[in-house]
């Protein structure tokens, strides 16, 4: 397996456990609670990170910090959650899934990333796919719904966008930095939650093991995993992995829920996938002819030496 492809692996771990998101939340957690799961989600995960790595940001990166926890957790989970109330499922799922297409216009402009053909085809196809698998006829629209999906897609890609410009800083690993973000990010999100869902409930053994679960597997990892491959693939290539989690959603809802799955929903699968997997394969580029040919040793250093002559030749 090459580097590229264990590090698209990897990085795919991501967004398949957020896939599970959904099934965790409605059989494990006290219902209609989405800032508490926000917050417990990424304040925990955050600070184990900071406890277990000890570094903390040094000058300009306590502001970066706070600019990509915002992005990535603090505004991403509560609109994301707004637009998940207020829309049925699939509509939420197909406005979320434009991500890719926010990633490439920002790319370009702050990275320098030309948008393609290939990339916009492939974010067109994967958010086509992704309809077909979640959107149910029938379905309702809220703009305020859709509003604040299309805003929480929005703040994920331009977190993406900026990860990725602004790396990391030396010495510091993706451990470190995940931690910061995930804490920024819950204290944003912590005075919102209180302020709107009011002191948390009283938690059973079973709401403990989902919060876990989601705090530790499902974010202090997969970001981990996450922002690590941000740094070593592209911006618009990195989101493309974006359509595995409704596709590992639908999975499990058909597995462990006994949700329908029918012909339509296996062919969206299909075409997200391939949408997926097309946005991970790199164009080659001709060689150069400088780079096409090659020497031996003895072989340049008898060119150099005949060109030397030659030019010798041409002085006298």
């Amino acid at each position: 397996m090459s580097r590229k492809a264990a590090t698209v692996a990897l990085t795919a771990i991501a967004p398949i456990s957020w896939g599970s998101t959904y099934y965790v939340t409605t059989e494990f957690l006290p219902p209609d609670r989405p800032l508490l799961t926000g917050l417990l989600r990424a304040l925990p995960a955050g600070l184990a990170l900071l406890a277990l790595t000890r570094k903390l940001p040094q000058g300009a990166w306590w502001w970066k910090s706070a600019v990509l926890g915002a992005l990535n957790i603090g505004a991403f989970f509560p609109l994301l959650f707004l637009a998940a109330y207020r829309l049925p499922g699939g509509v939420a799922a197909v406005v979320g899934s434009v991500g890719p297409l926010f990633v490439v216009g920002l790319a370009a402009l702050f990275l320098g990333e030309k948008p393609t053909v290939k990339s916009l085809l492939t974010a067109v196809t994967a958010a086509f796919g992704v309809s077909l698998v979640v959107l149910k006829a029938g379905a309702a629209f809220d703009l305020v719904g859709v509003g604040a999906g299309l805003l929480s897609s929005l703040s994920m890609s331009a977190g993406i966008v900026f990860t990725k410009r602004w790396g990391r800083p030396e010495g510091v690993g993706a451990l470190a930095l995940t931690g910061w973000q995930l804490t920024a990010g819950g204290l944003v999100i912590l005075p919102i939650a209180f302020l709107i869902e009011g002191a948390p409930p009283a938690l059973t053994g079973t709401n403990l093991a989902g919060y876990a679960y989601l705090a530790f597997g499902n974010t202090a990892i997969s970001y981990f995993l996450w922002f690590r491959g941000i740094e070593r693939l592209s911006a618009s290539s990195a989101t493309l992995l974006g359509p595995l989690s409704p596709i590992t959603a639908a999975v499990i809802g058909w597995a462990a829920l006994g949700q329908a799955l029918g012909p339509v929903q296996v062919l969206g699968m299909l075409i997200a996938f391939g949408a997926t997997l097309a946005g991970q394969l790199s164009p080659r580029t001709p060689a150069k002819p400088s780079e096409v040919e090659s020497f031996s040793p003895a072989e340049k250093n008898g060119q150099e030496v005949s060109m030397d002559l030659e030019v010798s030749a041409v002085r006298r």
